[in-house]
């Protein structure tokens, strides 16, 4: 299995002091915020059937 990537901010203050999460309830996917003193959770939840769709209307033409 690969190593997955980490986050790069804080999703709640923006910050970069972020750390794994070493807390009782465990679980890959753990992180603490050293600025805000929060912790949260990351979980990749699929692909979607659809695709990203990319909408050529709108916009001027250069």
């Amino acid at each position: 299995m690969s190593e997955r990537a980490a986050p790069f901010y804080c999703p709640y203050c923006g910050d970069e002091d972020l750390r794994p999460s070493e807390a009782a309830d465990g679980g890959h996917g753990a992180w603490e915020c050293g600025a805000c003193n929060r912790a949260f959770r990351l979980k990749f939840l699929g692909l979607l059937s659809r695709g990203l769709g990319r909408s050529d209307t709108g916009g001027e033409r250069i």
